[in-house]
Parts: C-alpha cells; sequence; structure tokens
C-alpha cells in the first residue's frame, strides 16, 4: 500500500505540473531554478541510492559498464526521438518525458525492495521535485499550440505509464537477485545522470543563467541532508 501511495503521488505531480503550467503563472527563472534544484537532488539520488550500492558489492568494473550502457542507451534513444519528432512537437515531448522517466520510476520502484523509508524519500522527493517544474514548463509551450484539454490528457497518459514502470519495477523484480539488482539500479543511474547532462541542466541555465549553479547546489546538500538521516 505504502509503495502504491509514493508511486501515486510522484507520477501525480506531472499531472499537478501540467495544471500549473496550463492554468497557473510560472516565470521562466522560477521553471530553471527549480529544475536546477531538482538536478542537484537526482545527482546525489543517481549516484549514493542507485549506483554506489553495486560498487560496494558487486563487481567495479561491471557496474561502470553498466553506467556507460545505460548512459549510452538514454542519449541514443533521445538522440532518436528528437530526431524523429522534434523538440516542440507534442509526440516528441511526450517521448523524451517518458524516456527521460521510465528509468527514474524503475529505479524507483526497485528502490523500495529492502530500502529503508529514507533511503526511498531521497530517490521519490528528487523526482517528484523534478517533474512538477518539467512538466509546468512543457505543458505551458504546449498549451500555445493545442487545446489545453488536448495537453492535459497527454501529461495524465505520461503520468499512468511512468507509474505503471515504478509498479513493474517494483513488483516484477521483488524475487530477484540482490545483486542483478544492483546493476538494473547502475543501468537507472547511468540513463538519469545522461538525462541531467542533456536535458536537465542545459534547460534550467537556458531560463536562469548562473542561478542554475546555486539551485543545483541547494538540491545537492538537501539531499544529502536526507540521506545522511538514514545512515
Amino acid at each position: 500500500m505504502t509503495t502504491s501511495i509514493v508511486i501515486f503521488v510522484v507520477s501525480a505531480a506531472l499531472i499537478a505540473g501540467a495544471l500549473w503550467g496550463i492554468y497557473g503563472s510560472l516565470t521562466k527563472k522560477t521553471e530553471g531554478f527549480l529544475v536546477a534544484l531538482a538536478g542537484g537532488a537526482l545527482l546525489v539520488s543517481a549516484l549514493l541510492e542507485l549506483i554506489n550500492p553495486a560498487l560496494e558489492n558487486n563487481s567495479v568494473y561491471i557496474t561502470l559498464a553498466v553506467v556507460f550502457i545505460g548512459a549510452t542507451t538514454f542519449t541514443g534513444l533521445d538522440y532518436l526521438v528528437k530526431k524523429k519528432w522534434g523538440n516542440n512537437s507534442g509526440g516528441g515531448l511526450l517521448a523524451a518525458i517518458t524516456l527521460d522517466g521510465i528509468p527514474e520510476n524503475l529505479a524507483l520502484g526497485v528502490a523500495f525492495i529492502g530500502a529503508g523509508p529514507l533511503s526511498v524519500a531521497v530517490l521519490s522527493g528528487s523526482i517528484l521535485l523534478s517533474n512538477l517544474p518539467e512538466a509546468a514548463g512543457g505543458a505551458k509551450e504546449m498549451a500555445e499550440k493545442h487545446s489545453k484539454k488536448k495537453v492535459l490528457l497527454l501529461w495524465i497518459a505520461t503520468a499512468a505509464i511512468l507509474a505503471m514502470a515504478a509498479l513493474v519495477g517494483h513488483f516484477l523484480l521483488s524475487d530477484v537477485k540482490q545483486e542483478y539488482l544492483n546493476y538494473i539500479k547502475s543501468f537507472a543511474g547511468g540513463a538519469v545522470v545522461a538525462s541531467l547532462a542533456l536535458e536537465v541542466f542545459p534547460k534550467s541555465f537556458k531560463k536562469d543563467k548562473y542561478w542554475t549553479g546555486i539551485a543545483t547546489t541547494i538540491g545537492l546538500i538537501l539531499a544529502l541532508f536526507l540521506n545522511s538521516l538514514g545512515e
């Protein structure tokens, strides 16, 4: 029950962000600051919650190779998505956000397996924080070219897809050996790091310039503090 509730809340943040972007008020600088804040927190989560367990308990060489494969996979798919649909089309935006969110939400579901509540809180909080501004900014841009109802339905569908990814990660992988779970997390960690480099930080800098560095550091500090509470 707890797992389902957290997954629902994290995915619902996409819908809340879309509503904010379509019907509310969001300045570019605020959006950029929030995206960078979330990026800093996600960076910590990717390293400490997704990659580090495998470095401590599995083969270091295989772990690093899996991280690289995860980053390469995301980069290649992200390139193909943008080349086929473009950055500004509804289909391209949906595909890009889904591609970004699936490894994050899959890792969120896997993280619930044998993890403490604070460890899960760090990762889920980071994803939730990133979902809000990303959805708000994306929905705002889409609403300028499409009907508000159509845009909202598109984001609801995206939230449902990502919720399913998290549920799959948790329930279908619950019997997998910890060694393999660590590698799955490492793959997701590599994908998340690539998404930060390709999507999150460039977008934030474009909108909020040099405040991006401050916001990223604040997000990183908050995530490190939460992680220290779980030790």
